[in-house]
Protein backbone atom coordinates (compact mmCIF):
# COMPACT_ATOMS: atom_id res chain seq x y z
CA UNK A 1 0.00 0.00 0.00
CA UNK A 2 1.58 3.76 -0.80
CA UNK A 3 1.95 6.19 1.75
CA UNK A 4 -0.89 8.09 0.04
CA UNK A 5 -3.34 5.01 1.02
CA UNK A 6 -2.17 4.71 4.26
CA UNK A 7 -2.38 8.29 5.13
CA UNK A 8 -5.91 8.22 3.81
CA UNK A 9 -6.76 5.20 5.90
CA UNK A 10 -5.07 6.62 8.82
CA UNK A 11 -7.35 10.39 8.83
CA UNK A 12 -7.99 9.74 12.54
CA UNK A 13 -5.55 7.83 13.92
CA UNK A 14 -2.89 9.55 15.47
CA UNK A 15 -0.78 7.29 17.08
CA UNK A 16 -0.86 4.54 14.01
CA UNK A 17 0.27 7.77 11.72
CA UNK A 18 3.57 8.00 14.12
CA UNK A 19 4.18 4.59 13.94
CA UNK A 20 4.26 4.88 10.07
CA UNK A 21 6.25 8.01 10.13
CA UNK A 22 9.07 5.96 12.41
CA UNK A 23 9.15 3.19 9.75
CA UNK A 24 9.34 6.13 6.94
CA UNK A 25 11.81 7.40 8.63
CA UNK A 26 13.63 4.15 9.01
CA UNK A 27 12.98 3.21 5.31
CA UNK A 28 14.40 6.75 4.00
CA UNK A 29 11.20 7.38 2.90
CA UNK A 30 10.08 10.84 4.38
CA UNK A 31 9.60 12.33 1.38
CA UNK A 32 7.22 10.33 -0.05
CA UNK A 33 5.13 10.69 3.61
CA UNK A 34 5.80 14.10 3.47
CA UNK A 35 4.41 14.24 0.09
CA UNK A 36 1.21 11.92 1.17
CA UNK A 37 0.69 14.09 4.27
CA UNK A 38 0.90 17.38 1.52
CA UNK A 39 -1.77 16.01 -0.69
CA UNK A 40 -4.13 14.65 1.98
CA UNK A 41 -4.28 18.51 4.11
CA UNK A 42 -4.56 19.67 0.66
CA UNK A 43 -7.58 17.89 0.07
CA UNK A 44 -8.80 18.06 3.66
CA UNK A 45 -7.78 21.12 5.08
CA UNK A 46 -10.38 20.96 8.15
CA UNK A 47 -8.67 17.39 8.92
CA UNK A 48 -7.17 18.37 12.45
CA UNK A 49 -4.80 15.05 12.33
CA UNK A 50 -3.43 15.79 8.75
CA UNK A 51 -3.33 19.97 9.57
CA UNK A 52 -1.09 18.79 12.74
CA UNK A 53 1.60 16.83 10.69
CA UNK A 54 1.73 19.34 7.82
CA UNK A 55 2.67 21.91 10.22
CA UNK A 56 5.15 19.77 12.24
CA UNK A 57 7.02 18.63 9.08
CA UNK A 58 7.18 21.73 7.71
CA UNK A 59 8.62 22.85 11.07
CA UNK A 60 11.25 20.11 10.75
CA UNK A 61 12.06 20.94 7.30
CA UNK A 62 12.41 24.76 8.10
CA UNK A 63 14.81 23.57 11.13
CA UNK A 64 16.94 21.70 8.58
CA UNK A 65 16.48 25.32 6.14
CA UNK A 66 17.84 27.58 8.94
CA UNK A 67 21.20 26.19 8.11
CA UNK A 68 24.87 28.55 8.43
CA UNK A 69 27.10 28.77 5.34
CA UNK A 70 30.07 27.13 5.85
CA UNK A 71 32.20 29.95 4.88
CA UNK A 72 35.38 28.35 5.71
CA UNK A 73 35.04 25.89 2.46
CA UNK A 74 33.05 28.51 0.53
CA UNK A 75 35.64 31.22 0.13
CA UNK A 76 38.90 29.19 -0.63
CA UNK A 77 36.91 26.63 -3.19
CA UNK A 78 35.16 30.16 -4.83
CA UNK A 79 39.11 31.89 -4.74
CA UNK A 80 40.17 28.39 -6.54
CA UNK A 81 37.73 28.73 -9.24
CA UNK A 82 38.34 32.36 -9.95
CA UNK A 83 42.01 31.55 -9.96
CA UNK A 84 41.56 28.89 -12.02
CA UNK A 85 39.59 31.04 -14.70
CA UNK A 86 41.52 33.74 -15.15
CA UNK A 87 44.46 31.37 -15.41
CA UNK A 88 42.89 29.67 -18.30
CA UNK A 89 41.39 32.87 -19.93
CA UNK A 90 45.64 33.48 -20.82
CA UNK A 91 46.52 34.09 -24.64
CA UNK A 92 48.51 30.80 -24.48
CA UNK A 93 44.94 28.86 -23.35
CA UNK A 94 43.58 29.34 -27.17
CA UNK A 95 41.92 26.70 -28.53
CA UNK A 96 42.52 26.41 -32.43
CA UNK A 97 40.35 25.16 -35.10
CA UNK A 98 42.27 22.70 -37.61
CA UNK A 99 42.01 23.53 -41.66
CA UNK A 100 43.13 22.67 -44.68
CA UNK A 101 46.57 21.27 -44.93
CA UNK A 102 47.43 22.10 -40.94
CA UNK A 103 46.15 25.88 -41.27
CA UNK A 104 44.78 27.11 -37.78
CA UNK A 105 41.91 29.65 -36.76
CA UNK A 106 41.88 30.93 -33.37
CA UNK A 107 38.19 29.91 -31.85
CA UNK A 108 38.23 30.70 -28.22
CA UNK A 109 39.98 30.86 -24.68
CA UNK A 110 40.58 27.13 -23.23
CA UNK A 111 37.98 28.79 -19.97
CA UNK A 112 35.16 28.54 -22.10
CA UNK A 113 34.88 24.93 -22.30
CA UNK A 114 36.26 24.29 -19.17
CA UNK A 115 34.64 26.52 -16.98
CA UNK A 116 31.19 24.72 -16.11
CA UNK A 117 33.62 21.22 -15.27
CA UNK A 118 35.69 22.97 -13.35
CA UNK A 119 33.32 24.68 -11.30
CA UNK A 120 30.63 21.79 -11.20
CA UNK A 121 34.06 20.15 -9.46
CA UNK A 122 34.72 22.38 -6.92
CA UNK A 123 30.84 22.47 -6.25
CA UNK A 124 30.62 19.01 -5.47
CA UNK A 125 33.49 19.82 -2.69
CA UNK A 126 31.49 22.18 -1.10
CA UNK A 127 28.42 20.43 -1.09
CA UNK A 128 30.31 17.26 -0.01
CA UNK A 129 32.18 18.62 2.47
CA UNK A 130 29.40 20.94 4.25
CA UNK A 131 27.32 18.53 3.86
CA UNK A 132 26.82 14.76 2.74
CA UNK A 133 29.87 13.25 3.41
CA UNK A 134 29.74 11.03 -0.01
CA UNK A 135 33.26 11.73 -1.18
CA UNK A 136 33.42 8.57 -3.35
CA UNK A 137 30.32 9.10 -5.58
CA UNK A 138 32.01 13.09 -5.17
CA UNK A 139 35.26 12.05 -6.70
CA UNK A 140 33.64 9.77 -9.50
CA UNK A 141 31.27 12.49 -10.87
CA UNK A 142 33.79 14.98 -10.86
CA UNK A 143 36.33 13.06 -12.45
CA UNK A 144 33.44 12.29 -15.47
CA UNK A 145 33.04 15.43 -15.52
CA UNK A 146 36.40 16.74 -15.99
CA UNK A 147 36.78 13.48 -18.77
CA UNK A 148 34.29 14.73 -20.60
CA UNK A 149 35.55 18.41 -20.83
CA UNK A 150 39.00 16.49 -21.97
CA UNK A 151 37.47 14.21 -24.47
CA UNK A 152 36.31 16.82 -26.23
CA UNK A 153 38.98 19.03 -26.40
CA UNK A 154 41.29 15.94 -27.94
CA UNK A 155 38.55 14.87 -30.47
CA UNK A 156 36.80 17.90 -32.05
CA UNK A 157 39.75 18.13 -35.17
CA UNK A 158 37.84 14.38 -35.91
CA UNK A 159 34.54 16.17 -36.54
CA UNK A 160 35.83 17.34 -40.04
CA UNK A 161 36.47 20.36 -41.66
CA UNK A 162 36.65 23.89 -39.74
CA UNK A 163 32.90 24.72 -39.91
CA UNK A 164 31.97 21.55 -37.77
CA UNK A 165 34.14 22.17 -35.78
CA UNK A 166 33.20 25.10 -34.86
CA UNK A 167 29.63 24.03 -34.93
CA UNK A 168 31.07 21.26 -32.49
CA UNK A 169 32.86 23.50 -29.79
CA UNK A 170 30.25 25.94 -30.12
CA UNK A 171 27.77 23.57 -28.86
CA UNK A 172 29.99 21.88 -26.58
CA UNK A 173 29.78 25.55 -24.65
CA UNK A 174 26.40 24.55 -24.13
CA UNK A 175 25.87 21.03 -23.71
CA UNK A 176 29.43 20.93 -21.24
CA UNK A 177 27.16 23.06 -18.65
CA UNK A 178 24.44 21.21 -19.14
CA UNK A 179 26.41 18.02 -18.12
CA UNK A 180 27.63 19.86 -15.35
CA UNK A 181 24.23 20.48 -14.19
CA UNK A 182 23.10 17.02 -14.69
CA UNK A 183 26.28 15.75 -12.51
CA UNK A 184 26.06 18.23 -9.64
CA UNK A 185 21.84 17.23 -10.21
CA UNK A 186 22.97 13.21 -9.66
CA UNK A 187 24.58 13.46 -6.85
CA UNK A 188 22.20 15.84 -4.96
CA UNK A 189 19.51 12.86 -5.48
CA UNK A 190 21.57 9.63 -5.52
CA UNK A 191 19.45 8.94 -2.65
CA UNK A 192 15.97 10.31 -3.04
CA UNK A 193 15.63 9.63 -6.64
CA UNK A 194 11.73 10.70 -6.13
CA UNK A 195 9.95 12.96 -8.63
CA UNK A 196 9.35 15.23 -6.29
CA UNK A 197 13.14 15.67 -5.04
CA UNK A 198 14.10 15.80 -8.51
CA UNK A 199 11.23 18.16 -9.32
CA UNK A 200 13.03 20.25 -6.52
CA UNK A 201 16.29 19.98 -7.61
CA UNK A 202 15.04 21.86 -10.94
CA UNK A 203 13.63 24.67 -8.93
CA UNK A 204 16.71 24.62 -6.75
CA UNK A 205 18.27 25.55 -10.65
CA UNK A 206 16.65 28.08 -11.48
CA UNK A 207 17.61 30.11 -8.45
CA UNK A 208 21.15 29.09 -8.94
CA UNK A 209 20.98 30.17 -12.76
CA UNK A 210 19.01 33.48 -11.57
CA UNK A 211 21.21 34.78 -8.47
CA UNK A 212 24.30 34.92 -10.49
CA UNK A 213 22.75 37.07 -13.39
CA UNK A 214 22.72 39.48 -10.65
CA UNK A 215 26.19 38.54 -9.57
CA UNK A 216 27.14 39.54 -12.83
CA UNK A 217 25.45 42.96 -12.98
CA UNK A 218 27.78 43.80 -9.95
CA UNK A 219 30.64 42.83 -11.32
CA UNK A 220 30.32 44.60 -14.27
CA UNK A 221 29.46 47.97 -12.36
CA UNK A 222 32.45 47.22 -10.16
CA UNK A 223 34.78 46.60 -13.09
CA UNK A 224 33.52 49.22 -15.31
CA UNK A 225 33.76 51.82 -12.24
CA UNK A 226 37.48 50.27 -11.68
CA UNK A 227 38.61 50.74 -15.26
CA UNK A 228 36.84 54.39 -15.49
CA UNK A 229 38.57 55.46 -12.50
CA UNK A 230 41.83 54.67 -13.54
CA UNK A 231 41.38 55.74 -16.88
CA UNK A 232 40.23 59.12 -15.48
CA UNK A 233 44.12 59.02 -14.54
CA UNK A 234 45.45 58.15 -17.86
CA UNK A 235 46.65 55.11 -16.70
CA UNK A 236 45.60 51.50 -18.18
CA UNK A 237 45.21 48.87 -16.29
CA UNK A 238 47.57 45.60 -17.84
CA UNK A 239 46.00 42.91 -19.37
CA UNK A 240 46.18 40.45 -16.62
CA UNK A 241 44.42 42.65 -14.18
CA UNK A 242 41.80 43.26 -16.55
CA UNK A 243 41.40 39.71 -17.09
CA UNK A 244 41.85 39.20 -13.32
CA UNK A 245 38.80 41.36 -12.65
CA UNK A 246 36.45 40.07 -15.65
CA UNK A 247 37.22 36.50 -15.66
CA UNK A 248 38.34 35.74 -12.24
CA UNK A 249 35.47 37.76 -11.24
CA UNK A 250 32.67 35.09 -13.06
CA UNK A 251 34.83 32.49 -11.14
CA UNK A 252 33.46 33.16 -7.78
CA UNK A 253 30.42 33.37 -9.12
CA UNK A 254 29.13 29.19 -9.38
CA UNK A 255 30.41 28.38 -5.33
CA UNK A 256 29.40 31.59 -4.15
CA UNK A 257 25.57 30.79 -5.49
CA UNK A 258 25.44 27.18 -4.90
CA UNK A 259 26.18 28.36 -1.41
CA UNK A 260 23.47 31.21 -0.81
CA UNK A 261 20.68 29.21 -2.39
CA UNK A 262 21.44 25.50 -1.11
CA UNK A 263 21.58 23.90 1.84
CA UNK A 264 23.63 21.18 1.45
CA UNK A 265 22.68 19.07 5.02
CA UNK A 266 18.90 18.65 3.67
CA UNK A 267 17.96 16.62 0.54
CA UNK A 268 16.31 19.06 -2.39
CA UNK A 269 13.01 18.36 -1.48
CA UNK A 270 13.50 19.91 1.66
CA UNK A 271 14.87 23.11 0.63
CA UNK A 272 13.37 26.30 1.24
CA UNK A 273 10.68 27.01 -1.37
CA UNK A 274 8.57 29.75 0.71
CA UNK A 275 10.12 32.93 0.54
CA UNK A 276 12.66 35.02 -0.97
CA UNK A 277 14.24 34.60 -4.21
CA UNK A 278 12.15 31.06 -4.63
CA UNK A 279 8.89 32.94 -3.76
CA UNK A 280 9.83 36.04 -6.70
CA UNK A 281 10.57 33.01 -9.18
CA UNK A 282 7.39 31.28 -8.65
CA UNK A 283 5.43 34.34 -8.48
CA UNK A 284 6.94 35.55 -12.16
CA UNK A 285 6.91 32.59 -13.78
CA UNK A 286 2.82 32.45 -12.77
CA UNK A 287 2.32 35.78 -13.66
CA UNK A 288 4.03 35.41 -17.48
CA UNK A 289 2.35 32.24 -18.06
CA UNK A 290 -1.32 33.27 -19.30
CA UNK A 291 0.73 35.92 -21.41
CA UNK A 292 2.68 33.22 -22.54
CA UNK A 293 -0.66 31.52 -23.22
CA UNK A 294 -2.19 34.66 -25.55
CA UNK A 295 1.26 35.12 -27.26
CA UNK A 296 1.18 31.04 -28.37
CA UNK A 297 -2.80 31.43 -29.74
CA UNK A 298 -1.59 34.05 -31.18
CA UNK A 299 1.15 32.75 -33.19
CA UNK A 300 -0.55 29.64 -34.08
CA UNK A 301 -3.40 31.79 -35.59
CA UNK A 302 -0.64 33.79 -37.85
CA UNK A 303 0.95 30.27 -39.10
CA UNK A 304 -1.25 29.68 -41.93
CA UNK A 305 -0.47 33.05 -43.25
CA UNK A 306 3.57 32.42 -42.93
CA UNK A 307 4.18 28.65 -42.99
CA UNK A 308 6.76 28.42 -44.77
CA UNK A 309 8.96 30.70 -42.85
CA UNK A 310 10.69 28.18 -40.69
CA UNK A 311 11.32 26.28 -43.41
CA UNK A 312 12.86 28.83 -45.16
CA UNK A 313 14.95 30.68 -43.29
CA UNK A 314 17.46 29.40 -40.74
CA UNK A 315 17.29 32.73 -38.11
CA UNK A 316 13.55 31.93 -37.41
CA UNK A 317 14.33 27.77 -37.03
CA UNK A 318 16.77 29.09 -34.09
CA UNK A 319 14.19 31.64 -32.64
CA UNK A 320 11.59 28.83 -32.38
CA UNK A 321 13.89 26.06 -30.92
CA UNK A 322 14.93 29.30 -28.32
CA UNK A 323 11.44 30.21 -27.67
CA UNK A 324 10.62 26.18 -26.73
CA UNK A 325 13.45 25.60 -24.46
CA UNK A 326 12.11 29.19 -22.33
CA UNK A 327 8.37 27.59 -22.46
CA UNK A 328 9.77 24.47 -21.24
CA UNK A 329 11.41 26.63 -17.86
CA UNK A 330 8.86 28.58 -17.64
CA UNK A 331 6.59 25.14 -17.28
CA UNK A 332 8.67 23.97 -14.35
CA UNK A 333 9.52 27.69 -12.74
CA UNK A 334 5.67 27.88 -12.71
CA UNK A 335 4.82 24.50 -11.30
CA UNK A 336 4.33 24.62 -7.26
CA UNK A 337 6.60 22.27 -5.16
CA UNK A 338 3.77 21.75 -3.05
CA UNK A 339 0.10 22.00 -3.18
CA UNK A 340 0.13 23.66 0.06
CA UNK A 341 1.39 27.07 -1.62
CA UNK A 342 -1.85 27.64 -3.34
CA UNK A 343 -5.28 27.93 -2.24
CA UNK A 344 -7.41 25.36 -4.09
CA UNK A 345 -9.19 27.76 -6.46
CA UNK A 346 -5.72 28.98 -7.79
CA UNK A 347 -4.12 25.46 -8.13
CA UNK A 348 -7.16 24.52 -10.54
CA UNK A 349 -6.74 27.50 -12.94
CA UNK A 350 -2.53 27.10 -12.45
CA UNK A 351 -3.17 23.48 -13.80
CA UNK A 352 -5.47 24.40 -16.61
CA UNK A 353 -3.05 26.95 -17.62
CA UNK A 354 0.45 24.52 -17.57
CA UNK A 355 -1.49 22.32 -19.77
CA UNK A 356 -2.85 24.54 -22.37
CA UNK A 357 0.36 26.31 -22.54
CA UNK A 358 2.04 22.40 -22.78
CA UNK A 359 -0.46 21.54 -25.39
CA UNK A 360 0.14 24.67 -27.83
CA UNK A 361 3.68 23.97 -27.15
CA UNK A 362 4.07 20.82 -28.46
CA UNK A 363 1.88 21.56 -31.54
CA UNK A 364 4.37 24.38 -32.13
CA UNK A 365 7.14 21.80 -31.29
CA UNK A 366 5.82 19.31 -33.82
CA UNK A 367 5.49 22.12 -36.71
CA UNK A 368 9.73 23.11 -35.58
CA UNK A 369 10.59 19.56 -36.23
CA UNK A 370 8.59 19.49 -39.61
CA UNK A 371 10.82 22.45 -40.48
CA UNK A 372 14.47 21.09 -39.77
CA UNK A 373 13.48 17.66 -40.82
CA UNK A 374 12.52 19.49 -44.34
CA UNK A 375 15.83 21.54 -44.10
CA UNK A 376 18.41 18.77 -43.44
CA UNK A 377 16.29 16.32 -46.35
CA UNK A 378 16.81 19.10 -48.93
CA UNK A 379 20.84 19.56 -47.64
CA UNK A 380 22.31 17.43 -45.68
CA UNK A 381 22.61 16.08 -41.71
CA UNK A 382 24.92 18.49 -39.64
CA UNK A 383 26.67 19.25 -36.23
CA UNK A 384 23.75 21.86 -35.44
CA UNK A 385 20.75 19.69 -37.34
CA UNK A 386 21.82 16.61 -35.41
CA UNK A 387 21.64 18.39 -31.98
CA UNK A 388 18.43 20.11 -32.66
CA UNK A 389 16.62 17.39 -33.70
CA UNK A 390 17.26 15.63 -30.92
CA UNK A 391 16.40 18.38 -28.31
CA UNK A 392 12.71 19.32 -30.37
CA UNK A 393 12.30 15.38 -29.96
CA UNK A 394 12.94 15.51 -26.35
CA UNK A 395 11.33 18.38 -25.59
CA UNK A 396 8.04 16.95 -27.60
CA UNK A 397 8.31 13.78 -25.64
CA UNK A 398 8.52 15.87 -22.30
CA UNK A 399 5.11 17.94 -23.54
CA UNK A 400 3.76 14.92 -24.29
CA UNK A 401 4.21 13.10 -20.58
CA UNK A 402 2.70 16.38 -18.68
CA UNK A 403 -0.32 16.57 -21.00
CA UNK A 404 -0.31 12.46 -20.62
CA UNK A 405 0.07 11.96 -16.85
CA UNK A 406 -2.60 15.01 -16.61
CA UNK A 407 -5.56 12.32 -18.00
CA UNK A 408 -7.46 11.29 -14.63
CA UNK A 409 -4.73 11.50 -12.31
CA UNK A 410 -5.57 10.11 -9.16
CA UNK A 411 -7.19 12.03 -6.84
CA UNK A 412 -5.08 14.98 -5.14
CA UNK A 413 -2.05 13.67 -7.33
CA UNK A 414 -2.30 16.06 -10.30
CA UNK A 415 0.75 18.08 -9.03
CA UNK A 416 2.64 14.69 -8.38
CA UNK A 417 1.83 13.80 -12.08
CA UNK A 418 3.81 16.93 -13.34
CA UNK A 419 6.60 15.86 -11.20
CA UNK A 420 6.91 12.63 -12.94
CA UNK A 421 6.63 14.18 -16.38
CA UNK A 422 9.44 16.79 -15.15
CA UNK A 423 11.65 13.94 -13.81
CA UNK A 424 11.14 12.02 -16.68
CA UNK A 425 12.61 14.99 -18.78
CA UNK A 426 15.23 15.47 -17.01
CA UNK A 427 16.62 12.03 -17.42
CA UNK A 428 15.91 12.27 -21.21
CA UNK A 429 17.79 16.14 -21.04
CA UNK A 430 20.97 14.64 -19.72
CA UNK A 431 21.43 11.63 -21.72
CA UNK A 432 20.74 13.27 -25.03
CA UNK A 433 23.92 15.82 -23.79
CA UNK A 434 25.90 13.05 -23.60
CA UNK A 435 25.20 11.36 -26.61
CA UNK A 436 25.49 15.18 -28.56
CA UNK A 437 29.11 15.61 -26.53
CA UNK A 438 30.34 12.10 -27.27
CA UNK A 439 28.69 10.80 -30.55
CA UNK A 440 29.15 13.92 -32.80
CA UNK A 441 33.09 13.90 -33.26
CA UNK A 442 32.82 10.61 -34.42
CA UNK A 443 29.70 11.31 -37.26
CA UNK A 444 31.12 13.96 -39.33
CA UNK A 445 34.64 13.32 -40.61
CA UNK A 446 35.89 13.78 -43.92
CA UNK A 447 36.25 10.70 -46.52
CA UNK A 448 39.80 11.89 -46.85
CA UNK A 449 39.89 10.02 -50.53
CA UNK A 450 37.17 11.65 -51.56
CA UNK A 451 38.51 15.21 -50.92
CA UNK A 452 41.75 14.68 -52.34
CA UNK A 453 40.65 13.92 -55.21
CA UNK A 454 39.01 17.50 -55.70
CA UNK A 455 40.65 20.46 -57.18
CA UNK A 456 43.07 22.16 -54.53
CA UNK A 457 40.87 25.53 -54.50
CA UNK A 458 37.66 23.21 -53.72
CA UNK A 459 39.68 20.75 -50.93
CA UNK A 460 40.10 24.54 -49.54
CA UNK A 461 36.49 25.15 -49.66
CA UNK A 462 35.28 21.92 -48.56
CA UNK A 463 37.53 22.12 -45.42
CA UNK A 464 36.95 26.21 -44.80
CA UNK A 465 33.11 26.76 -45.74
CA UNK A 466 29.76 25.92 -43.97
CA UNK A 467 27.00 24.16 -45.95
CA UNK A 468 25.86 24.18 -48.42
CA UNK A 469 29.17 24.68 -51.35
CA UNK A 470 27.59 25.93 -54.12
CA UNK A 471 30.15 26.45 -57.08
CA UNK A 472 29.80 28.55 -60.40
CA UNK A 473 32.61 29.44 -63.03
CA UNK A 474 32.76 33.20 -64.81
CA UNK A 475 32.05 32.02 -68.40
CA UNK A 476 29.00 29.64 -67.24
CA UNK A 477 25.48 30.27 -66.07
CA UNK A 478 24.79 27.19 -63.97
CA UNK A 479 25.09 26.48 -60.57
CA UNK A 480 26.23 23.32 -58.96
CA UNK A 481 26.24 21.71 -55.08
CA UNK A 482 28.54 20.21 -54.12
CA UNK A 483 28.09 16.87 -52.08
CA UNK A 484 29.86 13.82 -51.34
CA UNK A 485 32.73 15.12 -53.44
CA UNK A 486 30.65 15.67 -56.40
CA UNK A 487 29.04 18.49 -58.34
CA UNK A 488 25.11 18.35 -58.60
CA UNK A 489 23.64 20.78 -61.57
CA UNK A 490 20.61 22.70 -59.84
CA UNK A 491 18.24 22.72 -62.80
CA UNK A 492 17.03 26.18 -62.78
CA UNK A 493 16.67 29.62 -60.35
CA UNK A 494 13.22 28.62 -58.74
CA UNK A 495 14.50 25.19 -57.51
CA UNK A 496 17.53 27.17 -56.01
CA UNK A 497 15.55 29.43 -54.29
CA UNK A 498 12.73 26.83 -53.64
CA UNK A 499 16.11 24.89 -51.40
CA UNK A 500 16.96 27.96 -49.41
CA UNK A 501 19.93 28.69 -50.88
CA UNK A 502 20.90 32.10 -51.24
CA UNK A 503 23.64 34.08 -53.72
CA UNK A 504 26.17 34.88 -51.05
CA UNK A 505 26.64 31.15 -50.60
CA UNK A 506 27.57 30.62 -54.58
CA UNK A 507 31.77 30.43 -54.53
CA UNK A 508 33.29 31.31 -57.92
CA UNK A 509 36.23 29.01 -59.38
CA UNK A 510 37.58 28.34 -62.24
CA UNK A 511 36.01 26.38 -65.30
CA UNK A 512 38.68 24.09 -65.49
CA UNK A 513 38.68 23.62 -61.89
CA UNK A 514 34.37 23.21 -61.71
CA UNK A 515 34.35 20.87 -64.98
CA UNK A 516 36.80 18.82 -63.05
CA UNK A 517 34.72 18.02 -59.80
CA UNK A 518 32.97 14.83 -60.94
CA UNK A 519 29.06 14.67 -61.87
CA UNK A 520 26.29 13.61 -59.40
CA UNK A 521 22.41 13.61 -59.49
CA UNK A 522 21.02 16.58 -60.91
CA UNK A 523 18.85 18.59 -58.61
CA UNK A 524 15.96 17.67 -59.08
CA UNK A 525 16.75 14.42 -60.20
CA UNK A 526 14.90 14.33 -63.03
CA UNK A 527 16.06 17.60 -64.34
CA UNK A 528 17.72 15.39 -67.18
CA UNK A 529 21.48 15.32 -68.14
CA UNK A 530 23.73 17.36 -66.56
CA UNK A 531 25.27 20.32 -68.70
CA UNK A 532 29.08 20.69 -68.36
CA UNK A 533 30.17 24.54 -67.32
Amino acid sequence: MSYHDTVSALAGDAEQMEQVYHGALKAGETDAFRQAIDDSHTNAPENLLYAAWFHRLKYTAAQAKGYVVAWAWVIPLAVTNALLFWWLSADRFVITIQGFRGAERYFVPLVFILATSISAVLVLIYLTAAGRKRWGLSAFIGIFLLSAGAYVLFTYPQTGTMPFQEQYLTLMAAHLPLLAWAGVGAFLVARHRDPANRFSFLIKSLEVFILPGLYVVALGLFTAITIGLFAALDVELPEVLQRLFIAGGLGLIPVLATAVVYNPTAPPAEQSFDQGLPRLVALLMRIILPFTLLVLLAYLAFIPFNFRAPFDKRDVLIIYNGMLFAVVVLLVGATPVSQAELSPRLARWLRLGIIAVAALALIVSLYALAAILHRTALDRLTPNRLTFIGWNVVNIGLLFLVLLFQVRPKEGRWLHAFHRAYSAGTIAYAVWTLVVILAIPWLFGIDQGKVEALPVPVQKLVFEQPAPILLKCTDSPHIYLLDQGKKRWIEDIETFNDRGYVWRDVQWISCDDLRSVPDGVPIPADAGPPPQP
